[in-house]
């Protein structure tokens, strides 16, 4: 039948994308969805593109080192450049709290096989010339994480699941899932209805409204962050930067030199600004801009070229969404990526066609553990 799917993808972005072509390389007949116009048109493309495994959580560690894996070899097996480039990540340390922090991190991290550790001042001010040297007490430093672009990522990854059968249907939202006796039966859109036995709700910030149609609520809002580009220079640092300590308006921000020379950085607002305005502030640039040339005086003389805000759909405990909720057989929830879908998306991609497949390894099992639905919501991820 013409409109019969395995399986349908609500979402062609950071999660999708590498689903779909997950699923086609396992031959599964898959159909994705999506009201924009091309890939990675939401949030995807409001990503700065960094990707690392230093996170706090098993679960986050094992799909982002899968997904370290995907990006770092690509342009080798695939033969498309997305930008990738290895240049690790620094969490440079001021204070002694947060000092005592990362070293327990550390812990748990170096436990579950990150090639990460403690790097003392001196490496630090190698690692990133000209940084501020006053009260530098040091930081961690991974240096196998690195970053991609996230336009140049979504795209290679759409192009080889259509080359592996994938269909995507573009300009074209869902407006119902459609369901029988308790099992997904489809979706319809504007455009016509479409059979699977699972359905997969990958909507980034509209996962709430899309599962919903499902019949079943997920704890998911989205809340905008900042970020911005400068002029391209010549190249002179390495890692992604990542400073913990809180400022005025901000819990934290970071930002690398890309592949093109650009200093991309980000930050986190405190307090969070909920909602889905996208419209760029008058207050961002000039409080990064203070805190990152106090970190790196050098960086005074860029001139920067754009600013825009994406939306970070958060759960309340910063950690996603990936289960196969018993209330409906064949829905399958990939939401709630609090921002890190782009690093996330093609591990956790390869572990959920793995299950839908019916042949997940121990691995795949364990990546999907931590990120429930029927879970407490009460703890708090340590390094959003």
């Amino acid at each position: 039948m013409k409109n019969l799917y395995d399986v349908i993808i609500i979402g062609a972005g950071s999660i999708g994308a590498p689903l779909a072509m997950a699923l086609a390389e396992r031959k599964l007949k898959t159909l994705v969805l999506d009201k924009e116009a091309s890939p990675g048109q939401g949030q995807n493309k409001c990503a700065i593109g960094g990707v690392r495994a230093t996170h706090s959580d098993g679960s986050k560690i094992k799909a982002c080192l899968r997904s370290l894996r995907i990006f770092s070899t690509w342009k080798e097996k695939h033969g498309d450049d997305i930008g990738w480039i290895k240049g690790g990540y620094l969490f440079p340390v001021y204070k002694e709290r947060d000092e005592a922090v990362l070293r327990e991190l550390l812990k748990v991290q170096q436990g579950f096989g990150l090639d990460i550790d403690w790097a003392g001042p001196e490496k630090v001010r190698k690692l990133v010339p000209g940084i501020a040297e006053k009260d530098l007490r040091g930081g961690t430093w991974a240096p196998g994480d690195g970053s991609a672009s996230p336009l140049l990522s979504v795209n290679a990854f759409y192009r080889r699941a259509v080359k592996l059968g994938a269909e995507f249907h573009f300009k074209e939202a869902v407006t119902e899932i459609a369901s029988q006796k308790g099992a997904v039966t489809g979706v319809a859109t504007a455009l016509g209805r479409y059979s699977a036995k699972w359905v997969v709700n990958a909507a980034g910030a509209e996962a709430a409204p899309v599962s919903e149609l499902a019949g079943i609520k997920v704890p998911v809002k989205p809340d905008s962050h900042e970020a911005g580009i400068t002029e391209p220079a010549e190249r002179f640092f390495e890692p992604m930067v990542v400073d913990i300590r809180p400022g005025d308006k901000s819990k934290n921000y970071y930002f690398y030199q890309n592949w093109e020379g650009q200093i991309v950085f980000c930050m986190t607002p405190q307090p969070p600004i909920w909602g889905h305005d996208r419209r760029s502030t008058s207050e961002f640039l000039p409080e990064i801009s203070r805190r990152m040339i106090s970190l790196m005086p050098n960086l005074a003389n860029l001139k920067v070229r754009r600013t825009w805000r994406g939306l970070y759909p958060m759960t309340p405990d910063g950690f996603p969404i990936v289960d196969f909720p018993a209330a409906l057989k064949g829905y399958v929830l990939a939401v709630g990526m609090c921002g890190q879908g782009f690093m996330l998306g093609p591990g956790l991609g390869e572990a959920l066609a793995a299950h839908i497949a019916g042949k997940p390894s121990s691995e795949d099992k364990d990546i999907l553990a931590g990120f429930r639905l029927d879970r407490s919501f009460e703890g708090q991820e340590k390094l959003k």
